[in-house]
């Protein structure tokens, strides 16, 4: 959420988006649509889909959601309300969107850190396609276009299943039965009228409840319900605060984010795809190491080491002393006695927030070790 960028192309042509009104026919429209498309899977997009924008589909349950306080600590859901509940309001005179998916590679072996941030910030990566598509679009048609990638408050989700991408998964993700669910989304707006696409109406998880059964901290509270106080992507990323004590020791080795729930689902066991965009894949810092060794690198990680380490990554959102918090609580759950050392180290010199998390580790290989 901290990348916003603000560009809206225009075009140049004249009349209502490049074409006089009498010409908007829908075999306009269609091969507008057409066109868009492919010039998406050109630049590298696995799922492309159009949506004429209009009120949100989930907006009562998203406000439900909200008001059960189950979004914690993340104030920013709360913020804009009735722009989120109709995805004309972010830009006004915006008509249709063209949302794409981008593959993030199901088939890596699961780890300690999530598969969506072991390389580049999809963001930048993802918004700099789509302001190549705006300009694209800008120039073929006069009209204007403006990408978003988690930089405004739309329902994403919403619009992809309304733009026919996937279903509602009872983890929350969006699957798409030919991907799965490892992909990230993001829309290009435009006030082109476009031919939307048929929306995603199946639900394909049938009586299926692996993803439930998964998680460590019971955060799945009912289908496509989901506590994120109890979800450990949102307490390694989101939280800033001390996580939860009784919750810690379900984190087991997972020092930032969380892939179990998706693990598990069959739609990713069968469909998930190899990473194929080498921008995304992991870099050096944490490529083909433990949980321990991630751990022992984190905690003695200085402010100049951790900028370099991670410019240009996800990563950065916990910053360092989340991930220090964080590598606290896994060696207290996979470490043994020579971390010790190490640990009381970081509980002597560390902000107060790591502190208390060492002295939790130290404690719990304690007891191991007896």
């Amino acid at each position: 959420m901290r990348f916003r960028p603000r560009t809206t192309w225009r075009g140049t042509h004249g009349g209502r988006a490049g074409f006089p009104e009498a010409t908007l026919t829908r075999a306009t429209t269609h091969a507008l649509a057409t066109q868009l498309k492919a010039q998406a899977y050109g630049l590298g997009f696995d799922l492309a889909g159009i949506a004429t924008l209009g009120p949100a589909q989930s907006a009562a349950h998203y406000d439900e959601w909200v008001g059960r306080g189950y979004a914690g600590t993340m104030e920013y859901m709360e913020r804009n309300a009735e722009v989120r509940r109709d995805s004309r309001l972010p830009e006004p005179g915006m008509q249709s969107a063209l949302v794409v998916g981008l593959n993030y590679g199901g088939t890596q072996p699961t780890g300690s850190i999530a598969r969506y941030a072991r390389g580049d910030d999809y963001h930048r990566l993802m918004w700099d396609r789509l302001e190549t598509l705006g300009a694209w679009l800008a120039n073929q048609t006069g009209g204007k276009a403006r990408a978003f990638v988690d930089t405004a408050p739309v329902l994403e989700r919403d619009l992809a299943r309304r733009a026919g991408l996937g279903w509602f998964g009872k983890n929350t993700t969006l699957i798409n039965p030919r991907l799965g669910s490892f992909f990230f989304i993001g829309a290009l707006f435009t006030d082109v009228v476009l031919e939307p696409d048929a929306p995603f109406e199946d639900d394909r998880c049938g009586t299926c409840t692996r993803c439930i059964d998964a998680c460590p901290t019971d955060a799945i509270v009912a289908p496509r319900e989901l506590d994120a106080t109890r979800c450990i992507s949102y307490l390694t990323i989101e939280l800033r605060d001390a996580i939860p004590e009784p919750l810690r020791p379900h984190i087991g080795e997972l020092v930032y984010g969380c892939d179990i729930c998706q693990d598990v689902c069959p739609w990713n066991v069968r469909f998930s795809r190899d990473l194929t965009e080498l921008a995304l894949a992991p870099r050096a810092a944490i490529a083909g190491k433990s949980a321990r060794t991630i751990a022992r690198d984190f905690l003695v990680m200085d402010d100049d080491t951790y900028r370099t380490t991670f410019r240009n990554s996800a990563m950065k959102r916990a910053k360092l002393g989340g991930l220090q918090r964080n590598a606290a609580v896994v060696l207290g759950n996979v470490g043994d006695s020579t971390d010790v050392e190490l640990l009381s180290a970081v509980a002597a010199r560390a902000e107060p927030l790591v502190q208390e998390h060492a002295d939790w580790a130290i404690n719990q290989i304690g007891a191991r070790t007896r």
